[in-house]
């Protein structure tokens, strides 16, 4: 599939402090709540984020532990990281959140999914099947989890 776009990305405005809505991205404990795959159970290691290089892991509902290296992070705006199995380098693929800072006390959030990078064929399926739809509904969640804390 030569075609297929593996870049997909949503951006929502949210009626919250970009503050609050960069909160609840970088810290790992927070993610069940609002991710909109229902695809996290708990937090197995890790604390908020604070710097690239940093990791945390996962529990997925299928049992599955994800070990995930943070790639990108700037301080309120902007933190990415790249998911693998419990032990192993980043599978190739990548999460990343960009907040900004609108009038009023709202943000602008950006969710994308790349998977330019992935060569596990295991996880193509998954990957082919998460686009906008998906990444709205966790932005979705995380807008009435930040709304209801602003």
């Amino acid at each position: 599939m030569d075609n297929e776009i593996r870049v997909v990305s949503a951006s929502r405005d949210i009626a919250a402090p970009a503050e609050t809505v960069f909160e609840l991205i970088a810290d790992p404990r927070r993610q069940p709540e609002w991710d909109g795959n229902d695809n996290l159970v708990e937090i197995i290691t890790g604390d908020r984020i604070r710097s690239v290089g940093e990791s945390f892991a996962m529990r997925t509902t299928k049992g599955n532990h994800r070990d995930n290296l943070v790639v990108d992070f700037e301080e309120g705006r902007r933190i990415a990281w790249r998911p693998g199995n419990e032990g192993e380098a980043p599978a190739g693929h990548e999460w990343r959140w960009e907040v900004v800072p609108l009038e009023h006390g709202s943000a602008r959030v950006t969710h994308t999914y790349d998977w330019t990078e992935l060569t596990d064929e295991a996880r193509m399926p998954r990957a082919r099947a998460t686009q906008e739809p998906q990444l709205r509904a966790s932005l979705d969640r995380l807008a009435a989890l930040a709304e209801s804390l602003a």
